[in-house]
């Protein structure tokens, strides 16, 4: 006597596969589970899943896997939250100075965005800034806020300590090209430390860490 189960596909996409350590097709299955006599199925033992089948290493896993996102999508969303970050740090400075933008656009480019220049930052910064009315060198109002959280909330949780850190490292280096912190730049960067689940004490650290010469 033995168990069988007979899977059914329910749906399938693309997934980070933690067994092939990369993307891969998947099938999302459910299972019924039948007893066996000598191999031939005689009594149903219930429903079981649903599981995620990798389509390379056909290992079955569960579906919070799909939590994870792809190679791709995760590689999209830190560009955008570098971006975002850069664009907040740049209009939070008020002057927009040439050196804060050559160092936001270096740090853009990095990040994934190759042809990101310096004068695409500031008409950007512009244009953000006549469209909603933001004042340049203003605190971090309500819709900066909401932006900052809704680039970094999900990247957050798959970032290790030192990946949230050195995202907010790269906006206090936007904001220190021109000189000392503002009171807008500060108030700027902290939100994105919150953003990426860092304590406050531990950004008023990297803050100071990002305006000591190395």
């Amino acid at each position: 006597m033995g168990t069988r189960t007979a899977w059914t596909g329910v749906g399938d996409g693309e997934f980070f596969c933690p067994g092939c350590g990369g993307d891969r097709n998947y099938q999302r299955l459910t299972g019924r589970r039948r007893f066996t006599l000598l191999g031939v199925p005689v009594l149903s033992r219930g429903e079981t899943g649903p599981v995620v089948e990798c389509a390379a290493c056909r290992r079955h896993y569960a579906t919070d896997v799909l939590d994870h996102p792809t190679t791709t999508r995760f590689s999209a969303m830190l560009r955008d939250a570098v971006h975002t970050v850069a664009l907040a740090v740049l209009a939070a400075g008020g002057t927009c100075a040439r050196t804060s933008l050559s160092v936001a656009a270096t740090t853009v480019r990095s990040a994934g965005f190759d042809d990101c220049t310096a004068d695409q930052l500031g008409a950007l910064v512009e244009a953000l800034a006549a469209d909603t009315g933001r004042l340049y060198g203003a605190p971090c109002g309500a819709g900066l806020a909401i932006e900052l959280h809704e680039a970094l909330d999900p990247l957050a949780p798959h970032l290790a300590p030192t990946g949230r850190e050195a995202i907010l490292l790269r906006g206090a280096r936007i904001a220190l090209a021109d000189g000392p912190y503002t009171p807008a730049e500060r108030d700027v960067l902290f939100t994105v430390g919150a953003a990426l689940t860092i304590h406050a004490d531990e950004v008023t650290r990297l803050l100071a860490e990002a305006r000591t010469p190395s």
